[in-house]
């Protein structure tokens, strides 16, 4: 039962990873059953072999690179979205373990998927917001913080899943609070 405990919290953890950038969780999860540091269902062992490590460390890296370009960041948004909603249930499905199908499914689809497009939908959201108000100065800054999020998300949910989880819930809250004070005021005609 730990085991498949640690597996969700790791699912989730990763998902929200995927949310700030798409192919850094899938890289780290690569590495991760690569050293065999952890189990992975059995229909995803392929994604520890060499050559997904190498093509996953490589789209990570392009992708990364992508993002500090203002123009192409906005346009990556458009495709990203419903991208991390595929790859957060991916993770999801990808980690977890112990399961029957349906709870393992609807895990993947609730928890990873819904995390990871709530989380990207809110960034994109947010780089839209700094181009719009910068001319696009500020978008490396948000992206290299992007980035920088979907690192530290991803390998705490390897070593910290709980603490993984905690920063989800802080993340989540913080997304509601920015467009609670973004949402237009109602106005009261008189």
């Amino acid at each position: 039962m730990p085991e498949t405990i640690f597996s969700i919290l790791l699912g989730i953890g990763l998902a929200a990873s995927v949310g700030f950038r798409i192919f850094v969780p899938l890289f780290a999860l690569s590495l991760a059953s690569y050293y065999q540091i952890i189990p992975l269902n059995e229909n995803w062992e392929w994604i520890g072999s060499s050559a997904a490590m190498i093509t996953l460390g490589i789209a990570t890296v392009v992708e990364i690179g992508a993002y500090l370009i203002p123009w192409l960041d906005n346009l990556l948004d458009v495709i990203a979205v419903p991208l991390a909603a595929v790859a957060g249930t991916a993770v999801m499905l990808s980690t977890a373990v112990d399961l029957d199908p349906i709870i393992t499914w609807s895990l993947a689809i609730i928890a990873g998927g819904g995390t990871a497009t709530a989380i990207k939908a809110s960034t994109s959201t947010a780089r839209l917001t700094a181009t719009a108000t910068t001319g696009g100065i500020a978008n490396p800054i948000v992206s290299t913080v992007e980035s920088g999020t979907s690192i530290i998300m991803a390998v705490l949910a390897f070593v910290a899943p709980v603490l993984a989880i905690v920063f989800v819930i802080i993340i989540l809250w913080l997304l509601f609070k920015v467009f609670k004070w973004f949402k237009p005021k109602k106005q009261i005609d008189g």
